[in-house]
């Protein structure tokens, strides 16, 4: 333990105990929720949603800081420090995310998923399209995809510990990973929105700090610029050092991935069915996009900054942790240090309880044991057992991930994405959409993602996920259209109208 930074150590461990403590909070509504004798599963409500009560401040981080992962904190400010101001720009197009995700989804949805008491996002596709084989294709999409996404943040969460505090990777990840299973099975929804609200405001402020940390020890911004170019001149144009590799076509196309798709990650978009009231949305979008912006921008533009400030890191996904520490005292270094580890911890803790949400709402209480319906307390005890393995799956994956889950984790939200988005917005927006459109769009969309990144990465130039999507939503409009419409009585339960 000799090598062990205890001046960053400590504030970590401080801010462990607080996510801790935000758990043990929040699990007297869980169970409250749990021993409850309403019959219409107040618990799943509670544990999935936090009861619907979501203010537009607490809504706007738990959004924000759900989505922007490791990738926002570790690897895109890693890619910034060798592509140079170019990466920071593609990183802005995620800047409205929450807008989008809001904005698309809007009131109706929520008053679509309270009418039917849906606490997942299948529930919502279960009483739209009545299918069995879209319910059970995309619960399987769920887990399969969010379990390889998890093991990969597991992973960057325990590096992240190793290479900032000195642990040890086993340690490290015994560490993040208990904190992550207890604080997320014990009090559920809440527990999650609320850590992740205290997540988002550590974020905000350590971004905030290590920008301007970095901007005064680089001598200014125009001086850091200038030393961007001397090392390499394409750091400094919209195109980045390697050639080819940012094109305009490819750089907007981007933005279909990590900006408009995103409506379709189930631990984003569930977010859509959980706040208070309008004013709440509203709220929730505004404060969203600002602190998205403060995020991406700074972030990126420190991991760019770096390039002049870190020589001769290993991997740029280093520079953060590598600058936090060389900048700053080792306390504040730890306290700081604690705004990607909570972008990790916000993001693994949503998708803990929608994998979790998917085996136990969507296929045990549907297909398995559908007596436990309105059995709050049995499904409450499934529930925790379920979320805790699952928890526990990941940590043995992530101890030494297998080579399949690598390549499951390349895939992962491309996956998740063509899996949710046409099924969603098509579903909530146009009466015509039915169950065989929805599957064949499912398919067709994962299967042509796949078979392009082998075969026509960039197709006509674009990013990789844009053809697929087009290609499933051709599919899914013609299937629908060529086919058996909707019931009336799911027509009139989403729109108040028989269709005719």
């Amino acid at each position: 333990m000799d090598s062990v930074n205890f001046g960053v150590l400590i504030p970590i461990i401080v801010y462990f105990i607080a996510i801790f403590a935000v758990g043990f909070y929040s699990m007297k509504f869980v169970n409250k929720a749990r021993y409850s004798n309403n019959k219409n599963n107040e618990f799943m409500d509670e544990y999935m949603t936090g009861g619907r009560g979501l203010g537009g401040f607490v809504l706007a981080m738990t959004l924000v800081t759900t989505y922007l992962s490791a990738g926002s904190f570790i690897g895109g400010p890693g890619t910034a420090y060798t592509e140079g101001l170019a990466w920071v720009f593609l990183a802005m197009a995620q800047m409205p995310t929450g807008y989008f995700t809001l904005a698309v989804l809007g009131k109706k949805f929520a008053i679509i998923s309270r009418k039917i008491n849906a606490v997942t996002i299948t529930d919502f596709l279960r009483e739209r399209y009545k299918s069995d084989i879209v319910v059970i294709i995309t619960s399987i999409s769920i887990v399969v995809f969010f379990i390889a996404a998890m093991a990969a943040q597991w992973v960057g969460a325990a590096r992240l510990l190793q290479g900032s505090v000195g642990l040890d990777y086993n340690t490290a990840l015994t560490a993040f990973g208990i904190t992550v299973i207890v604080h997320t099975v014990i009090g559920g929804f809440r527990a999650v929105t609320l850590s992740d609200t205290i997540q988002g405001v550590i974020m905000t402020i350590a971004t905030i700090l290590i920008f301007i940390t970095t901007v005064i020890a680089g001598g200014g911004v125009e001086n850091i610029v200038q030393n961007m170019a001397m090392i390499n001149p394409g750091m400094i144009t919209p195109f980045g050092v390697t050639e080819g590799k940012m094109t305009i076509l490819w750089v907007t196309s981007f933005w279909i991935l990590v900006g408009f798709a995103v409506v379709g990650i189930p631990s984003v978009s569930q977010r859509a069915m959980s706040y208070k009231d309008t004013k709440s949305l509203h709220q929730g979008i505004k404060y969203g996009t600002v602190v998205s912006m403060i995020l991406l921008l700074g972030m990126h533009l420190v991991g760019a900054f770096g390039s002049t400030l870190v020589i001769g890191i290993e991997s740029g996904d280093l520079v953060i942790p590598t600058l936090t520490t060389k900048l700053f005292p080792s306390v504040l270094a730890g306290i700081l240090l604690a705004g990607p580890l909570a972008s990790i911890m916000s993001t693994v803790d949503s998708q803990l309880l929608v994998a979790s949400g998917s085996i136990v709402n969507d296929i045990i209480v549907n297909y398995i044991k559908p007596s436990l319906k309105d059995n709050s307390r049995k499904i409450g005890k499934i529930s925790i057992i379920a979320t805790a393995l699952i928890g526990i799956a990941i940590y043995i994956v992530a101890i030494n991930p297998p080579d399949l889950i690598v390549w499951l984790n390349l895939y992962a939200n491309a996956g998740i994405i063509a899996t949710f988005l046409w099924p969603i917005i098509l579903g909530l927006y146009w009466k015509r959409a039915n169950d065989k459109g929805a599957i064949v769009s499912i398919i067709s969309g994962i299967g042509s993602y796949i078979l392009f990144s082998y075969v026509w990465p960039r197709p006509f130039g674009t990013h990789t996920i844009v053809l697929p999507l087009l290609i499933s939503l051709v599919l899914f409009i013609i299937v629908s259209k060529f086919t058996k419409a909707p019931e009336d009585e799911v027509i009139e339960l989403f729109w108040g109208i028989y269709h005719k």
